[in-house]
């Protein structure tokens, strides 16, 4: 009897992942229960309230700010933002990556950048900072496309990016690879170092791939959330060290169908994941861990529509922020929630609301001197921000009364 050609893929691509998600279990770490650091101040506080403690009580977030943050010249689509937040002595308070090129996978997409001057408040020329040609060089073999950049800064102030790279094949053959920031030249004051692939499975590490925000830890390291996207997909919790290194990666999730999963902290040992549903649920799912990610299960969907389309979390001040695309199709409106549990979630800013066929996602978030800034793509050809301070319900009836 011979089987479909097709038949046959599906099953084998199944096979390969029940395989994988075996191997993978059977070469965890043995982990001790994590603490998340601190969040950062709400609205320019000298001290930093923990992840649990209430300071946005009676108020609202106030629109100071809206742009597009430059393209490198001459190109034309842009996508998959991440910010990073900096010390208050660096020259720069906030840091993006996006991939940017002819198009999404074309041969030469890149990882462009821009930095946000603290002085001035404006954002600098875009450059292309990460090219595949140099990253295969320095790894010792090909790259065949770029994506999905995430940032972290280490204890020391020094910048890595986690940024999804593949050789054969699709995305589904995706690997993550560890860069660190390198010695800056007056030719190249930003320049990166490949230091490896993630060891994340025994075959070539493939089709494990990043998106959303870290969240770092007490003791110097970070949580990297990532998700594997062979056949059945499924979000995973990798631990990594001071020095960027893996240490573990546990499973987030028993089902599939769930990818990007954005990380939101309760308190110092509960976090939340949040993620896309690529079925035909259209919610936004959700795993959780209570014992600093040692474990995780999952737990109900969130109350809100979501095109399968990826997320964005943060936690400042003791308001948990969601920002996401509000719908069960289409991307053209972007919301901003806000949550005191990480259950019950309110509307606080409508940031898009185009007409059917426009694109606003993947959108980003970090909060820096005092003030929270959004980015996202916009259309596929560019990246916007929007920039938002806390107003207190005493100030604004003060600026109320004010003539």
């Amino acid at each position: 009897m011979r089987f479909p050609p097709r038949l046959l893929r599906a099953a084998t691509a199944l096979a390969i992942a029940a395989l994988l998600c075996l191997v993978d279990a059977g070469r965890r770490a043995q982990l001790v229960p994590a603490q998340a650091v601190q969040m950062a101040p709400a609205h320019g506080a000298d001290a930093s309230p923990s992840p649990g403690q209430a300071a946005f009580a009676g108020g609202r977030w106030e629109r100071t700010g809206q742009g597009h943050i430059p393209m490198p010249q001459g190109v034309p689509a842009a996508h998959a933002s991440a910010l990073l937040a900096m010390p208050a002595a660096h020259p720069s308070a906030l840091l993006a990556f996006w991939f940017a090129g002819d198009r999404e996978s074309a041969p030469n997409v890149q990882i462009a950048m821009s930095a946000l001057d603290r002085a001035s408040g404006s954002w600098s020329p875009a450059r292309m900072v990460v090219d595949r040609w140099e990253m295969g060089a320095q790894l010792g073999f090909g790259i065949r496309r770029l994506g999905n950049p995430v940032a972290w800064l280490d204890g020391q102030g020094q910048v890595h990016l986690f940024v999804v790279a593949t050789g054969l094949g699709g995305w589904a053959a995706g690997r993550v690879v560890h860069l660190r920031q390198a010695a800056p030249t007056p030719q190249a004051p930003w320049a990166w170092d490949a230091v490896a692939v993630l060891p994340l499975s025994w075959l070539w590490n493939t089709s494990y791939l990043v998106r959303t925000a870290p969240l770092p830890l007490a003791d110097g390291g970070l949580v990297l959330p990532a998700y594997f996207e062979l056949a059945r997909k499924y979000p995973v919790a990798l631990r990594l060290d001071a020095q960027g290194a893996l240490r573990a990666m546990v499973p987030m999730s028993t089902q599939g169908q769930m990818l990007q999963p954005a990380l939101l902290a309760l308190d110092r040992r509960e976090w939340l994941a949040l993620m896309r549903d690529s079925g035909p649920a259209g919610r936004i799912r959700v795993a959780r861990t209570r014992d600093g990610g040692v474990q995780w299960s999952d737990a109900e969907d969130l109350p809100l529509d979501n095109p399968n389309a990826s997320v964005a979390t943060l936690t400042a001040g003791g308001q948990h922020l969601l920002v996401y695309n509000p719908q069960k199709s289409g991307r053209d409106r972007l919301r901003m929630a806000s949550s005191a549990d990480g259950s019950l979630w309110s509307t606080t800013v409508e940031l898009e609301n185009g007409p059917p066929g426009r694109e606003y996602s993947y959108p980003a978030m970090a909060m820096v001197d005092g003030q929270l800034w959004v980015s996202y793509t916009d259309q596929r050809q560019s990246i916007a921000w929007q920039r938002f301070a806390w107003v207190s319900q005493a100030r604004a009836a003060a600026d109320k009364g004010r003539p």
